[in-house]
């Protein structure tokens, strides 16, 4: 069993595309994460503007985006729209899931805005408060608390949708282990590594942010 191990894994250096697909794929995926929470910002806000072209706007960028395969997008971004200026592989895929995740980080960001009680909203102007001043000193930090499960459940999917990355020939964790099993023929070894190595990083990531639940949810009270 060590023999087979070390023949698939371990001989002519066959680990280091394990790592090196690693790196990739947490590149792509917390790049992408960050362009996603910007652009989910400013949809966000332009969904809950009340003026009817920024609304419309951001409704139909979330309905394009979250109504077209991921690994459709990536193909397009790739072979169509980037095709022209020869962008490397891995910007196309980190522009890609970045805009991709965007249209994601907007549904969750509104839904966080909106489900603020509107009786906040009124205390702040009764205070004296702009709207754009009570909108991000009151409504935004209270939304982001009431976000952020489901916007640490994005973070932790958009890892695992990195594996479609292969798609355009970017070398990420699942196509390393794909590499290794069309140089060894064993499907065993390499697969079951990857595997192991998202179920590592997705229980870490909740685990993160479950901590960071429990400390906003502690400030919360004191």
């Amino acid at each position: 069993m060590f023999q087979s191990f070390y023949d698939t894994m371990i001989a002519n250096s066959r680990w280091i595309l394990i790592f090196q697909g690693l790196g990739n794929t947490i590149l792509i995926a917390v790049c992408a994460i960050l362009i996603g929470t910007v652009l989910g910002c400013i949809f966000a806000l332009m969904k809950v503007s009340g003026n009817k072209i920024l609304a419309g706007i951001a409704t139909l960028y979330t309905t394009v985006i979250r109504g077209i395969p991921l690994a459709t997008q990536l193909m397009i971004f790739y072979f169509v729209v980037f095709a022209p200026l020869g962008l490397n592989r891995l910007l196309v895929a980190i522009i890609a899931y970045g805009i991709n995740s965007g249209a994601y980080c907007t549904e969750i960001l509104r839904a966080g805005i909106q489900g603020v009680d509107v009786g906040q909203s009124e205390a702040g102007r009764s205070l004296g408060l702009s709207k754009n001043q009570t909108l991000f000193k009151i409504i935004l930090p209270q939304a982001i608390k009431t976000a952020l499960p489901t916007y640490a459940s994005e973070f932790i999917v958009l890892i695992k949708e990195t594996s479609v990355a292969s798609f355009i020939a970017v070398m990420d964790l699942t196509k390393a282990g794909d590499m290794i099993r069309n140089a060894t023929y064993n499907a065993w070894y390499p697969l079951l590594s990857c595997a192991v190595i998202y179920l590592c990083l997705t229980l870490g990531l909740t685990k993160l942010f479950a901590t960071l639940e429990k400390r906003m949810a502690k400030s919360d009270r004191s």
